[in-house]
């Protein structure tokens, strides 16, 4: 039977192919050690150039496989000399699996920061830019310079995105710096990630680098402000071969972080909309009268609350009208919204101050449930951030229009080869699978795991729970063993430091109010008698070294305060304790009013409640506590699978629109492009002839008078400002279809099969109502010009533009050669200008309050 079994284990079969390759790596060892620096440099450098001598991918690709070895020795070797540290096998094993496009599950501590050296340089050689996808700045800072030490012996350039700032590392900073650096020291200890070995840089340089360090958001905001762009010099994202909006390779660390639980929430680019209202404020009063059960009802699981019959009509005498939905049915939604946040009881409310949001410095910030750091920038959709800063009491702020959006899952799978590596994965093999086509290969650790994992230990009530947990910190703390504590929310983090207080017992407090020294605390939490309580911000990147003599104490005790909602987030926290086969425990204390089981654990938890009278500080052991434990978090992974499913079933629709639409902006931006018709005047004429017959005569009598490249960049401009209000509108088109598509099922009708229906109808619309306006806007300006247009060919590409914008306006004229002025004329005052100015939500600035105050 088990012969059988391996034949079928298919990750058994793939160790056995990646053990011989890192075998057939050891054996290039004693050779490439042999060669001087310059040597491997100088080896690197004639891969690369071979590799980019090939014009498909796809012949890179095989070369690239052919020298994988090769490369993958090197890099351990520059690796040695740079960082005192050797990949091991299982390293060589993981950046195997990276380089051909799948997941490695490496267990914590096991060196994932190293592994990704392995296939970032290998791919680098293509010229085509990598991207290694983290979780914050600070981990994209302090990789970057931890690693940049490799990539720069290798020849290969290092660049760093970070909010609102791009970096590239210094070999000179970094050699300055290592003379004083100790080879075994870490990333932490050396106060790596503080940006003192990067280089400011613009973000188009940062692009070019070889291999480039950044979160999700940044390089999904990056790629929604490219296709919003007026011109080739507002473009980032690039290559070393210039090639833009190209997206190559990317490894996501952390990947279960990123594309699971970060993937319910889309990208968002969003400008100023409506002002908000009193209302807000009138609503917030309003549920303050309002009774849970009777006047409305919450569902936890949905995050929802609606008011019932005998709410509404208590509302409608507070607001003093007759018929709510039919005469303010936006009030409706505000008033749901405050009942959300209303905050009455910490145990079921559904958005609680210290657990999703924190308020500082007067503003709501929003702190990220898997990680507990802040995100600041970040708003709550559809009212509801609006809703928290009404109950908070402070300023309202406006509430916005969306500009550009993408979900996670639509961005990455845009990369031509897609690759992470995680603790923690396995478990989300079939979403891997069946989202982005992600096979999870599961890497053996380096050395044998002997971390205890003791039971979970189960309390009746939650106050029973933290005693308990206090008692065992004290118990630890007595005998000198670190303790970390790993708690859900901010809320939880700072009670439980208050019982330590009354305890005397000293311990360092860390969460998103905290975060500030999160890299010093952690890496001091393996310090003999350190007691480290911190939210679920300590569970990923950062390593914990045991200092001397813990190991003999039984190393670092892990103690989970309650079960997240995914296991994974469990096996991440005990992940700290154990690495590099050090000793270590972990344990988790649950009572049955957590979160958890009072939303997922089901009726039976409910009857062993009220069925047990014995104490309450006594611990259950009971089988079906056990199983209602792991049936609740099953629950709750599968509930939120089919959350992320929906919204990308859905979101597929809007990203073929997306892709239609951005595919069109390129032809108007890139005047390199290449059209179906040979040049850019056909490809545009036989799309517009179809919505204006007489449009041929309009173009070459402007085409005579400005001369092509002056009319051809007025005509690019005008459409892709076009093309940017229209598609906004279309958006909120398309969002105002989604939230009303349910109400489809009452007629029998799937919901999905009416949205898309309806959703290209809409498209259709939206691309005649695209060309018609470029049409008639082009049409109506007629310009007349008494001597030919002044030479801009020779002009760098932003100064044609803006010799553009001038001459179309007739504010420009050669000094050398004083000539009269073009003039425009038959353009109506609130027309668009014909410069192409827009506002900063992408709308186009009118004619009246343009140029034409100047020719009027």
């Amino acid at each position: 039977m088990s012969l059988l079994y391996d034949l079928f284990d298919s990750n058994k079969r793939q160790l056995q192919e990646l053990k011989k390759i890192a075998v057939n790596i050891g054996r290039l060892e004693a050779e490439t050690a042999s060669l001087s620096d310059e040597q491997l440099k100088q080896k690197m450098e004639e891969y690369q150039t071979r590799a980019r001598s090939f014009s498909s991918w796809d012949e890179q690709r095989l070369y690239l496989d052919s020298i994988l070895e090769s490369v993958f020795a090197i890099v351990r070797e520059v690796s040695k000399r740079q960082l005192g540290l050797r990949h091991r096998d299982v390293q060589l094993m993981a950046g195997f699996v990276l380089h051909r496009g799948q997941i490695a599950e490496q267990k914590t501590g096991e060196g994932k920061t190293l592994t990704a050296t392995l296939p970032l340089s290998l791919n680098a050689l293509s010229g085509r830019g990598c991207h290694l996808v983290t979780v914050n700045d600070y981990l994209a800072r302090r990789d970057a310079e931890w690693n940049g030490a490799i990539f720069s012996a290798l020849g290969l350039s290092v660049g760093v995105l970070n909010q609102d700032k791009s970096y590239l590392y210094s070999p000179q900073l970094a050699e300055k710096f290592r003379k004083n650096e100790q080879s075994d020291q870490t990333p932490e200890e050396l106060r790596l990630g503080q940006g003192q070995l990067l280089v400011e840089v613009n973000r188009l340089q940062a692009y070019q680098a070889d291999i480039l360090y950044g979160t999700n958001n940044h390089f999904g905001f990056d790629y929604l402000r490219d296709n919003m762009a007026l011109s080739l010099e507002q473009v980032c994202q690039t290559n070393g071969l210039g090639q833009l909006g190209d997206h190559h390779f990317a490894i996501v660390d952390e990947v279960d972080s990123i594309l699971i639980d970060e993937a319910r929430t889309p990208l968002i680019i969003s400008a100023p909309g409506e002002q908000a209202t009193e209302d807000y404020y009138t609503a917030a009063r309003a549920v303050e009268q309002l009774a849970n059960s009777t006047d409305y009802e919450i569902d936890e699981k949905r995050k929802t609350a609606t008011l019932t019959d005998i709410g509404v009509r208590k509302v409608e005498r507070l607001l003093g009208t007759d018929n709510l939905y039919e005469k303010d049915f936006q009030m409706v939604k505000k008033i749901e919204n405050a009942l959300r946040v209303r905050g009455n009881d910490p145990k079921k409310d559904l958005y609680v101050k210290n657990r999703e949001y924190i308020v500082k410095d007067g503003e709501v910030i929003i702190v990220d449930e898997f990680t507990g750091r802040l995100m600041p920038g970040r708003r709550f959709a559809e009212g509801l951030h609006q809703a928290i800063e009404a109950k908070e009491a402070v300023p309202v702020k406006e509430e916005t229009k969306t500009l550009a959006t993408i979900s996670l899952q639509n961005y990455f799978r845009l990369y031509r080869k897609l690759a992470g590596m995680s603790a923690t994965c396995a478990t989300e093999g079939e979403e891997f699978s069946k989202i982005y086509k992600l096979e999870v290969v599961v890497i053996p650790t380096a050395e044998p795991m002997i971390r205890k994992d003791h039971p979970d230990v189960v309390y009746k009530t939650e106050s029973a729970k933290f005693r308990a947990i206090v008692n065992e910190i004290e118990d630890c703390y007595q005998h000198g063993q670190p303790v970390l504590v790993g708690t859900t929310s901010i809320q939880k983090n700072e009670l439980l430091g208050s019982l330590l207080k009354r305890r005397r017992i000293p311990f360092q407090l860390l969460n998103a109010k905290h975060h500030e020294k999160e890299a010093q605390i952690i890496s001091q939490a393996g310090q003999k008698g350190a007691i480290t309580v911190a939210t679920n911000m300590a569970g990923r990147g950062v390593d914990i070294k045991l200092s001397p003599g813990v190991k003999e104490l039984g190393g670092l005790h892990v103690i989970g305060t309650e079960r997240h909602e995914a296991r994974r987030i469990d096996n991440q926290l005990r992940g700290r304790s154990g690495r590099w086969g050090d000793p270590g425990s972990s344990r988790f204390f649950v009572s049955l009013q957590d979160d958890l089981m009072r939303i997922f654990g089901g009726d039976q938890v409910s009857k062993l409640m009220s069925l047990l009278k014995m104490d309450e500080s006594i611990p259950l052991e009971h089988p079906m506590v056990s199983r209602s434990l792991e049936s609740a978090q099953k629950k709750v992974e599968s509930h939120n699978f089919d959350i992320r499913k929906h919204l990308l079933e859905f979101d597929d629709v809007m990203n073929k629109q997306r892709q239609i639409m951005y595919q069109l902006r390129w032809k108007f931006l890139d005047p390199q492009a290449v059209y179906e018709l040979g040049c850019f005047k056909d490809w545009f004429l036989s799309k517009i002839t179809p919505y204006a017959s007489d449009f041929l005569p309009v173009w070459e009598k402007k085409e005579k008078l400005l001369g092509k490249e002056l009319w051809e960049n007025i005509v690019r401009q005008i459409s892709l400002s076009v093309i940017n209000v229209f598609w906004m509108d279309h958006i909120d088109t398309m969002d105002d279809l989604r939230q009303g598509i349910g109400l489809e099922s009452y007629a029998q009708k799937d919901p999905l099969v009416e949205y898309k229906r309806q959703g290209h109808e809409l498209f259709e619309q939206l691309l005649d109502q695209i060309i018609t306006n470029i049409a008639d806007r082009l049409t109506k300006l007629t310009i007349a010009s008494s001597s030919s247009p002044p030479p801009i060919a020779n002009q760098p590409v932003i100064g044609r533009l803006a010799a553009s914008h001038k001459l179309a306006s007739g504010l420009i004229s050669q000094p050398s050669t004083p000539s009269a002025p073009v003039t425009a004329q038959h353009i109506g005052r609130n027309d668009p200008c014909p410069c192409g100015a827009t506002r900063p939500d992408g709308s186009p600035i009118k004619y009246k309050h343009c140029h034409g105050k100047k020719v009027s």
